[in-house]
């Protein structure tokens, strides 16, 4: 059973607007994470939480950074147990779970448990990033993809792939269908954070960036065709 690992923004959840919760964006993601489980593919899914707060910013205005970054995770519990409802409407079977648990509202993580439920054919939505302040959500995604195993991290972005300079900036901008994680690196690419990236090199995980709007995408990638970019080790 292929298994992969969905890192979805939070500023994805939140439509053209980038804030808040946006239903109709919610309801087609649950469309396609349902067409995705309907062909045998095992998947878990973690979230941001910038839609809803960012405490890397309050922490600029003066904010405790730990404290800022407690209330950042709460809000990828918040983003979760949205998803987990459409998903639920859409008969998608899921589970939530937060690194820290929160009694009556999501599970504390453990992995042996998410692998169990993975490989049953529940989504399972990893909520409360690494439980650790000063590490994003991106560096969660790489790290619960190391420990459950997964064949790929597939991250949405709302652009078609890794380019060699901003293609909203400069037309001339070259895509990369392939890319190694030393290049990544050598080049500052952007792709995602450097401890999200190093953590990816170092336990060869695949990683494959891609257009979330892209019709059909999740399907195509589960089928093996080339959609986006894949960073290798």
């Amino acid at each position: 059973m292929p298994t992969y690992l969905l890192k979805l923004s939070g500023e994805a959840l939140g439509g053209d607007a980038g804030f808040g919760l946006e239903p109709a964006v919610l309801q087609q993601l649950a469309k396609d994470i349902k067409a995705l489980t309907e062909q045998g593919v095992a998947l878990a899914l973690v979230l941001g939480g910038g839609n809803l707060f960012r405490g890397q910013n309050l922490a600029q205005s003066g904010m405790d950074r730990v404290v800022g970054d407690r209330m950042g995770m709460l809000a990828t519990v918040m983003n979760g147990l949205a998803m987990g409802d459409f998903l639920s409407q859409a008969g998608v079977p899921n589970k939530l779970f937060s690194s820290m648990a929160i009694a009556g509202v999501a599970e504390g993580y453990h992995r042996d448990e998410v692998r169990d439920l993975m490989q049953q054919g529940t989504v399972c939505i990893l909520s409360g990033g690494t439980g650790n302040p000063f590490f994003t959500t991106d560096t969660a995604a790489c790290l619960r993809g190391v420990e459950l195993n997964v064949d790929a991290v597939l991250k949405a972005t709302n652009v078609d792939g890794v380019y060699d300079a901003d293609p909203k900036n400069n037309t001339q901008a070259r895509k990369f269908d392939t890319v190694s994680y030393d290049e990544v690196l050598q080049r500052q690419l952007g792709v995602m954070d450097l401890t999200a990236i190093v953590l990816c090199k170092e336990n060869a995980m695949p990683l494959v960036v891609f257009d979330m709007m892209a019709p059909n995408v999740l399907q195509d990638i589960a089928a093996g065709k080339s959609i986006g970019t894949r960073v290798v080790a």
